[in-house]
């Protein structure tokens, strides 16, 4: 649905050449929620815009929908919806009037009907009539998301859609795009919020000005720190440690004893499912009082900044 090749972007200042998107090469399935990652100025708002055919890349290729930007820029830009940070509405027009216009700019041909589809939608039906100037940030906000959507676009764009919302107003966002998800659209969401791209997305590119990595958040957790189980125990002794090392699939144990003498062995797995049986049964068999045994999950966020930690001067990597 999405794909780009080297895709790069340049801006000449005075000062010479300032590199905001460096040769980045991605695909983005069809119905798939991808979350673009990155600190700021890291060239995300670049990468939609060229994307959305609002600016031309320096260099490289891109296609939506077999459409190749720079091409086919007026019917690409015919099937995109797209969110940008600040919602930029007609603030002395009404929400009804604000969304009928682009419906008329879309040439949808039951204005009125498609825009009191949306307003439902987003729970804003019974401001149609305020002036968009009169909402709180989180109603423009889905203002905004609503005007994306009035033309039914098969790709969505969209750019940090819940900074600065209040907690609820972001969990509507989030709830509408899960609903997003389950008619097959595909998404392209640009976030900071590490906890939102983690429950929304199915993959994630880290990237800054190239691509660092992408995939699955469950397989980049993988590719850092490998799988651990946590072995919680009632009182650490000596000894459990180095029956644990003695099996064959266990590539590390680390040892943490509380003040009680309580203590928790964390172990290095391949298989936590089909291991951890063996590791329960080894403990048991020499008196071990085992509380309960979890799987250590490190968080997005330790993934995120881990990556953008090392990748320093290094080559990204590409899929």
């Amino acid at each position: 649905m999405i794909r780009t090749e080297e895709l790069t972007k340049a801006f000449e200042t005075k000062d010479g050449s300032i590199q905001a998107v460096d040769c980045l090469t991605l695909t983005v399935k069809e119905g798939e929620v991808f979350g673009f990652l990155g600190p700021n100025g890291a060239g995300k708002t670049t990468t939609v815009r060229m994307l959305a055919c609002l600016i031309a890349p320096t260099a490289g290729h891109a296609w939506i929908n077999k459409l190749e930007v720079g091409r086919d820029d007026t019917v690409i830009r015919s099937s995109l919806g797209i969110l940008t940070e600040s919602p930029g509405l007609y603030e002395r027009l009404s929400t009804q009037r604000n969304l009928e216009i682009f419906a008329e700019l879309y040439d949808i041909k039951d204005v009125k009907g498609q825009v009191e589809k949306y307003l439902r939608l987003l729970g804003l039906w019974d401001r149609r009539n305020a002036d968009a100037g009169t909402l709180s940030k989180g109603m423009r906000q889905k203002v905004a998301i609503a005007r994306a959507l009035l033309h039914e676009p098969p790709v969505l764009f969209l750019d940090e859609p819940t900074s600065g919302l209040d907690p609820e107003a972001a969990k509507t966002v989030r709830d509408f795009i899960e609903t997003l998800r389950g008619e097959g659209r595909t998404i392209f969401l640009c976030t900071h919020n590490l906890d939102e791209a983690e429950r929304l997305c199915d993959r994630i590119a880290v990237f800054r000005q190239r691509l660092i990595a992408v995939d699955t958040p469950d397989a980049l957790r993988r590719q850092l720190y490998g799988r651990q189980t946590v072995v919680h125990l009632a009182q650490m002794e000596d000894g459990y440690a180095d029956t644990v090392r003695r099996l064959p699939f266990v590539r590390a144990v680390d040892v943490l004893t509380h003040e009680d003498g309580a203590g928790q062995l964390i172990i290095g797995l391949q298989n936590p499912q089909a291991e951890n049986p063996e590791i329960v049964r080894l403990l048991a068999a020499q008196g071990a009082q085992i509380r309960f045994v979890n799987e250590l999950r490190h968080s997005l966020e330790d993934v995120y900044l881990s990556l953008l930690e090392n990748d320093g001067n290094g080559e990204g990597r590409k899929e």
